[in-house]
């Protein structure tokens, strides 16, 4: 009785352990410098959805310092600012646009928010960033999406 105890229990451990290895949230912040606090973030391609979470840590209000979170592809990075800039306030987000993977609302200083989106539309070894969308700001506050098996 005592092993069927202890392999049952190693087999709980071991399906705990896979839950925890599982990384199905991106968690960022972003501050008055026009900065990101990490320049890359993983995934896992067995995520159900994905969760992006964004806490801008600044002061400055949304129409002067807005941030958000936006996830394409890395060749489209530059194409979907533009877009997001001709698409104007409050989002700068070209709406409907098919390259955007996911995109959380703007916020200003003090303020979050977070969005979920489907984990299939990212794909282990694929090429993605994740950029704030907010005028002049992609250039620098971007980084990468690394998605893991």
């Amino acid at each position: 009785m005592k092993r069927y105890l202890a392999i049952f229990g190693l087999a709980l451990l071991g399906a705990v352990g896979t839950a925890q290895a599982q990384n199905c949230t991106i968690a960022l912040e972003g501050n008055d410098r026009m900065q990101f606090d990490q320049k890359s973030v993983s995934v896992s391609a067995s995520c159900p959805t994905i969760t992006v979470e964004l806490k801008h840590t600044g002061s400055l209000p949304v129409a002067a310092m807005g941030h958000n979170v936006v996830i394409t592809e890395t060749g489209d990075v530059a194409e979907v600012a533009q877009a997001g800039i001709k698409a104007g306030a409050p989002a700068y987000v070209p709406e409907g646009d098919a390259r955007i993977i996911a995109a959380t609302e703007m916020v200003g200083g003090g303020e979050t928010t977070s969005i979920t989106f489907p984990g299939n539309k990212l794909t282990a070894g694929g090429d993605y960033t994740f950029f704030c969308s907010f005028p002049g700001h992609s250039g620098i506050m971007r980084g990468k999406v690394e998605v893991t098996n």
